[in-house]
């Protein structure tokens, strides 16, 4: 199975402090350590932000992926060459020109 560009950017996002949005409304922030092809993911020196906003700090967190509402992830991934390689394939494809289906007309030869 092959996984599309999104994924691999949150795959590469191991040991930068990201946030985390899940269902419930709840965001957690932490150092990423461990991710997983269904989104799974564990954080390290977590702060939660309940939804009414109140704080509390945890040393270790398992989130599961399906919970996941949103991921922010430091700028730097915008310049990756996940998306680099996923921008020039969408730009290759609509470059390329349509192939007409019309049959060639008949060339007679002169002698």
């Amino acid at each position: 199975m092959n996984i599309g560009a999104p994924l691999k950017i949150f795959h590469e996002s191991k040991g930068t402090i990201v946030t985390i949005e899940v269902k419930t409304g709840e965001t957690y922030r932490g150092r990423m350590v461990e991710t997983e092809d269904n989104m799974n993911c564990q954080l390290r020196d977590v702060t939660i932000t309940a939804k009414d906003g109140s704080q509390s700090r945890t040393e270790y967190i398992f989130i599961r992926g399906n919970q996941v509402r949103f991921v922010v992830l430091p700028e730097m991934f915008k310049n990756s060459p996940c998306l680099k390689s996923s921008e020039l394939k969408k730009h290759v494809q609509a470059k390329k020109p349509k192939k007409n289906n019309k049959k060639p007309a008949l060339v007679q030869s002169s002698k």
